[in-house]
């Protein structure tokens, strides 16, 4: 009955590849036996985290896109195939955020974020998802937030957009399970990437501690392993659904 993760043989896109959480999901997927298609905006960032996740002997290649492009989009998920000669999964990682209070969020602001974080996410899945449903197979996983499902005062584009991705989860989990493609969510609370460590320090950080039963932020790695599981065989029976990594933030 006991069965490990394994992504043995499977191909797999990561957006926002290049740093943080989607570094850490690609490294481990390689680990897992997973060949990749790794995507981030940032070239030199990618490369290195390319070269990295090759000594772990897998296939590893890069593509560089800019996710607001439906151009580059295309482009994706067709030099994706051509590469790895097919989709298994698909991580949807790549997003943005601009902190700002409401009554002070730009036009800029607030279409840059909407177009990485739910737009980009929405017609990568398309493009990726009709080569899954000629499959007939594949899983997709999106990357949302805890913001997703309550308010965060200066992340009002923010959430509108994780919110958005959540709604997008279900709807294609509904529609696409016909094809055995499932679709899943992932809803961290702040990660402790160089980032988060730098946007949270202090009286901020502090206070947002105080809401997190478990007491601590989450780790890159507790992403990973969540986004294996729903890229695994043992997630099958799974789909439409969003799990949440934050610590019981949300519960309260």
């Amino acid at each position: 009955m006991a069965k490990n993760i394994s992504l043995e043989g499977k191909k797999s896109v990561v957006t926002g590849a290049a740093k943080g959480i989607g570094k850490s999901i690609a490294t481990y997927f390689a680990e897992l036996g997973s060949d990749l298609a790794l995507v981030d905006v940032n070239e030199v960032s990618l490369k290195e985290t390319a070269e990295e996740i090759r000594g772990k002997g897998r296939r590893v290649y890069e593509i560089v896109a800019d996710l607001t492009s439906l151009k580059d989009i295309e482009r994706i998920a067709r030099e994706s195939v051509e590469k790895l000669g097919e989709v298994d999964v698909l991580v949807n990682n790549a997003g943005v955020s601009f902190l700002n209070p409401a009554e002070k969020l730009t036009e800029e602001e607030w279409d840059k974020t909407l177009a990485v974080n739910l737009k980009g996410l929405y017609f990568l899945s398309q493009a990726i998802g009709r080569h899954m449903i000629e499959k007939r197979s594949g899983k997709i996983v999106n990357i949302a937030s805890q913001a997703a499902v309550v308010a965060l005062e200066g992340h009002v584009a923010y959430c509108a957009s994780k919110a958005g991705v959540v709604a997008v989860t279900k709807v294609l989990a509904l529609e696409w399970g016909k094809y055995n493609i499932n679709v899943n969510a992932i809803a961290p609370t702040i990660i402790m990437t160089p980032m988060g460590k730098k946007a949270w320090s202090g009286e901020k950080g502090r206070k947002m501690l105080e809401r997190i039963p478990l007491g601590r932020f989450g780790e890159p790695e507790e992403v990973a392993y969540t986004a294996a599981f729903l890229a695994s065989d043992l997630s099958d029976m799974i789909t439409g659904t969003t799990i949440m990594v934050d610590g019981g933030y949300t519960i309260q």
